[in-house]
């Protein structure tokens, strides 16, 4: 599969593309709107950032007690439903008067729900798609991402100037209730991918048999700590411009539409192995020069440029499903969601204590810094072939298989 056309062709893909991409504008406004009424309010970069991206630290309570559950539900009431409790959610961070360490608490539950609808969504996504349709219907989703956080950003700017904050927590809520009826009645009534009983217990038991791969555990760092490290310099836009903070928030989203259309569609199987350890690498260098604070020209190109780098994410995400057994999909996506999510709450708190002892500029370009030292240090784990044996697949059980490839093994390809 390598074309838009068969993609959309595909049977449930629009429904869910539909879903998903009314789910993020909601999110991208609702965002903007609370991190701006928490900054007017308290004055704080540490705050305003944490107001924005601090849902994401709970997905590590989501990951650790919830995502057996994403392979043991039904995926289209499990949508449906998640999507109406982020449209309760939002509305009652809208109420006025609502104090400080309620809005947060209302953060903090919505993160931990969302640990769970990432697994369900990427589990369904590779369910309905072919193993070859994967990589270019997830790069598909990034693209709507991107596409949806600029028109969030743009409009969300335009409505909390029009509307004020609170009202545009209002027109996120009701967007959360679209998103809700998409997932209700465009997806079909599918059963869950495995059986048993979703509990603690399962979870722990599942992640530990996820995490005990050395390639896995390999990717999964290489997509969580980096990203999230960048995304603290993201969460600091406010604090650094304020007036133009939606502009920035758009090229960032214009920047990962851009990478997330050349890796996905464009560039052939046999590059992606090279442009793998570049791409990790310009997702945070450009970052460096807002440590001599520079205008808002110069920002939105390093910007734009440094966004282009979040596309890393769709070569790792590939290899990392060649690498797991197909019944635990939905549970390694949904931790590969849930631990990006967790650090980029970690990126928001650590730049925005840095920035709160010397200023943003400077917050930014060190979180920028310590991303890239990670990089290079994940660097020789993430070498093609290294510990997954000749062929680089794993048995049903996770642990590496050496046996001679057949056709009706899964094709594995590395970043």
């Amino acid at each position: 599969m390598r074309t838009y056309r068969e993609l959309f062709r595909t049977p449930e893909f629009l429904p869910l593309f539909a879903t998903a991409s009314v789910q993020v504008a909601a999110q991208t406004a609702s965002g903007l709107a609370l991190g701006t009424l928490v900054y007017a309010s308290t004055g704080s970069p540490l705050l305003s950032a944490l107001a924005m991206f601090g849902p994401s630290l709970a997905q590590v309570a989501g990951a650790l007690t919830l995502l057996s559950a994403a392979d043991r539900l039904p995926p289209r009431a499990t949508l449906a439903g998640l999507a109406l409790l982020f449209a309760l959610g939002t509305g009652v961070q809208a109420a006025p008067g609502l104090p400080l360490w309620a809005a947060f608490a209302v953060l903090l539950g919505l993160g931990v729900a969302s640990s769970l609808g990432g697994g369900v969504r990427y589990g369904l996504l590779n369910e309905i798609l072919p193993q070859r349709g994967f990589l270019l219907g997830r790069s598909v989703l990034n693209m709507s991402t991107g596409t949806m956080q600029i028109v969030g950003f743009a409009v969300g700017g335009v409505l909390v100037t029009a509307l004020s904050a609170r009202g545009t927590l209002l027109v996120g809520a009701s967007l959360y209730v679209a998103a809700a009826a998409l997932a209700r009645f465009g997806l079909t009534a599918r059963p869950p991918r495995a059986t048993g009983r979703a509990s603690v217990r399962e979870t722990w038991r599942t992640n530990a048999l996820l995490w005990s791969s050395g390639p896995r555990r390999s990717v999964y760092l290489a997509l969580w700590v980096p990203n999230g490290l960048v995304v603290g310099c993201e969460s600091l836009y406010i604090a650094y411009a304020p007036a133009h903070a939606g502009l920035l928030f758009a090229c960032g989203a214009l920047g990962m539409l851009a990478g997330d259309t050349l890796v996905g569609r464009f560039v052939p199987g046999r590059w992606r192995a090279r442009l793998g350890a570049p791409l990790r690498l310009l997702l945070a260098a450009p970052y460096l020069v807002f440590a001599l604070n520079p205008g808002v020209p110069v920002a939105v190109v390093a910007v734009v440029l440094a966004s282009v780098g979040f596309s890393a994410s769709l070569l790792l995400q590939e290899r990392l499903m060649a690498l797991t057994p197909e019944k635990l999909s939905g549970h390694a996506l949904g931790l590969s969601s849930s631990g990006m999510l967790a650090m980029q709450g970690v990126g928001a708190a650590v730049a925005g204590s840095v920035a709160q002892l010397t200023s943003p500029g400077t917050g930014m370009a060190a979180v920028a810094a310590l991303s890239l030292a990670v990089t290079v240090a994940l660097a020789p784990g993430l070498r093609a072939g290294r510990g997954q044996g000749p062929a680089g697949r794993l048995r049903r059980d996770g642990s590496p298989d050496a046996s001679p490839r057949t056709k009706e093994t899964k094709e594995t390809t590395t970043s």
